[in-house]
């Protein structure tokens, strides 16, 4: 009866410590819903105009993916984080190929490479606003605008 008690604290323990050690392992300072979410900083805010001359699909952080738009805009190729292709989708954004736009948000370097994380896209006279000034994204607020 006492071995088995033994095995019950035993195990009670080591329970605790994971659940404490899941904890603090989750606790450290992220944007967005996953670590490798570029950060935003208004300090880096750019406009720039051009024409896309790709669009990608890139895996998310999570189970999901996100929508990059490689963007010529004069002599310069811009690589532009929009955000996760569900919440472009349920909001109706559609990007394509040598559609003209401009877009305005930070740059940033993103493993190792040159980057614009998008806050806000202007196209075909409709202005989208994927970001507050701050660079929160409005997928992260549960807003549907």
């Amino acid at each position: 009866m006492k071995i088995w008690l033994d095995v019950r604290k035993s195990l009670l323990m080591a329970t605790g410590l994971v659940a404490i050690a899941a904890f603090v392992a989750d606790a450290r300072p992220r944007q967005g819903r996953g670590a490798g979410t570029p950060i935003y900083d208004p300090k880096t805010e750019t406009t720039i105009s051009g024409v896309i001359q790709e669009v990608k699909e890139v895996p998310g952080p999570g189970r999901g993916t996100g929508t990059h738009l490689i963007v010529k805009a004069g002599g310069d190729i811009h690589e532009v984080h929009v955000g996760p292709t569900w919440y472009l989708a349920r909001q109706k954004y559609a990007f394509a190929k040598g559609d003209s736009l401009e877009v305005t948000g930070s740059n940033v370097k993103y493993h190792g490479a040159d980057a614009i994380v998008a806050r806000q896209i202007k196209k075909d006279g409709h202005t989208w606003t994927l970001r507050d000034e701050q660079g929160v994204p409005a997928w992260s607020r549960g807003k549907n605008r």
